[in-house]
């Protein structure tokens, strides 16, 4: 007979149900800052009992870890945005496949690895803004066009070392070959109004102080800059509608190889693309869900519809480091 402690230990790890072991303890590294995600772990732990622990940092440094840490990791997911980043860490070896009807029925093919390594969360369309009183929105049409000399002096963009940038030109690669992707970029380049900014929110305010026009930004560091300020003078476009689309990426998730609780993780992974989490994540970070049964919040349905490139995001990841040699050869820094 066990021990009374014993017994009481085994009886906490029972499964009731069929239900997630209440007992159990899922350890999360996440790149995403602590307010964005917490609300989605705290409303798991109160809906099920389990508890989940998260480290954040860096993407860099958090693979690493996952890496180093081998046999003896800690962490039973990595948490992080832009499928470049996905699929590196899969590249890297550090995660294993996640196989679910749940998460196959609630998450379209294009936001998923093909090979099972990975899922998206939450969704973010990379687009055009403008200055609502410099430029007339008939005025542009696709992420090409930024090239032309009409737009001469009148771009901003953010560094090509983020990784949100080079998703983008891993897509022109995708679209159009490595020769024609390079001289869009080029144009890009040529067109500058001023040095590149190092994040999104640098280039939206930019075009407000009118030190450019237009611009190429993650909708939800526009969501945030105008729910600051409604009078923002500043708008969002959705390019390419007459063609492949809005370039769309996401932040996503990945069961690590030696992920210490391997079921009570894919629990969370499946439940955190169903409508609860979904809609939590679009409500905290206005972003749009990943699920496409669940509807963005009211602010971010009020940017209006748009046709999104059908090209898989793991794109992004396969080309990544050609767009990053494109890009230097361009002259993007």
């Amino acid at each position: 007979m066990l021990p009374r402690k014993s017994l009481l230990a085994a009886l906490a790890l029972s499964v009731v149900g069929g239900t997630v072991q209440a007992a159990d303890e899922v350890v999360v590294y996440s790149s995403r800052i602590d307010e964005l995600i917490k609300p989605v772990f705290d409303a798991y732990t109160a809906e099920t009992g389990v508890k989940v622990k998260f480290i954040t940092d860096k993407e860099a440094p958090l693979m690493q870890r996952i890496k180093a840490e081998g046999e003896h990791g800690v962490a039973d997911l990595l948490l992080t945005v832009d499928a470049g980043n996905l699929w590196q860490a899969e590249q890297m070896g550090i995660l294993q496949p996640i196989r679910s009807e749940i998460i196959e029925r609630n998450i379209p093919p294009q936001y998923r690895a093909s090979s099972h390594g990975w899922t998206g969360l939450s969704l973010r369309a990379r687009t055009i803004i403008y200055s609502t009183e410099r430029v007339k929105p008939a005025e542009l049409s696709t992420y090409e066009a930024l090239a032309d000399k009409q737009w001469e002096g009148r771009l901003c963009l953010r560094t090509a070392k983020k990784v949100y940038n080079q998703s983008l030109t891993a897509t022109l690669i995708e679209s159009h070959g490595e020769a024609k992707a390079e001289q869009i970029v080029k144009g890009w380049v040529n067109n500058l109004s001023t040095d590149v900014f190092s994040d999104d929110n640098a280039v939206i305010q930019a075009v407000e102080a009118g030190q450019c026009d237009v611009g190429v930004v993650n909708t939800y560091y526009y969501g945030r800059l105008h729910k600051q300020n409604p009078n923002l003078p500043v708008k969002i476009f959705w390019p390419n509608q007459q063609d492949r689309g809005v370039h769309v990426n996401l932040s996503g998730i990945g069961l690590t190889k030696h992920a210490p609780h391997p079921e009570a993780a894919m629990k969370l992974v499946e439940w955190m693309t169903g409508e609860q989490a979904q809609k939590l994540f679009a409500d905290l970070n206005q972003e749009f869900p990943a699920n496409p049964q669940v509807k963005p919040s009211d602010e971010v349905a009020a940017w209006g519809d748009f046709k999104a490139d059908s090209i898989a995001v793991e794109v992004a990841g396969k080309r990544q480091a050609e767009a990053i040699r494109l890009m230097d050869r361009a002259g993007w820094n």
